[in-house]
């Protein structure tokens, strides 16, 4: 039985070393073939730790973390994803940015997912926001990478009201699991009213 919890300031703090951790290991898997190192997502989640408003929603199989989903106040971020919300008439300081949403396959199709997603936007209505967004990768669809197995979640998504924002695409680099040097990634936003 997954136990979901949400957590806030020092609690939250507390699970980032094992945030990072499950980030590097979900994230390896296409679609985002990531080859994460320590180093680099300790540097990322100090924005959590740093925000009074974020949120952890941490998925345990006991006492061992399987999951999690982080949210913070988009102008959080507004370094990273200013340039693609620019033309658009959404104040970034009305959306919520859901961020990661990371789960050992394992322990999916329990219903996990929509509890991250029930808590951050439950976060993001306390705070006052009135849109909630996340950004997914963009691969080609004959990446050679790509499992035969593989499902997009689309169609979950979509079902929880979120749509892609026409033009609103952010650009990072990383180093794929088949590389030798970092390189450029598109990653579409989603978004929904709450």
């Amino acid at each position: 039985m997954i136990r979901v919890e949400r957590l806030t300031g020092a609690a939250l703090g507390a699970a980032l070393g094992d945030v990072a951790a499950l980030r590097i290991a979900v994230f390896r898997d296409f679609p985002y073939l990531y080859d994460g190192d320590l180093a680099y997502e300790e540097r990322y989640l100090q924005t959590y730790r740093q925000s009074e408003d974020a949120i952890l929603v941490a998925a345990y199989d006991g006492t061992r973390l399987v999951g999690a989903a982080t949210g913070t106040p988009m102008e959080d971020h507004a370094d990273d994803f200013a340039a693609a919300f620019a033309g658009h008439d959404i104040a970034l300081s009305d959306i919520f940015y859901c961020a990661e949403s990371v789960l050992l396959p394992n322990c999916r199709g329990q219903g996990v997912g929509h509890r991250f997603f029930d808590l951050r936007e439950a976060q993001a209505r306390a705070l006052g926001r009135s849109h909630v967004a996340f950004c997914s990768v963009i691969r080609p669809n004959d990446h050679p990478l790509r499992p035969a197995t593989y499902a997009p979640l689309d169609p979950f998504w979509r079902k929880r009201g979120y749509a892609p924002l026409e033009g609103a695409v952010a650009r990072f680099r990383w180093k794929d699991i088949d590389q030798r040097d970092e390189t450029a990634h598109a990653l579409q936003f989603w978004m929904r009213a709450l």
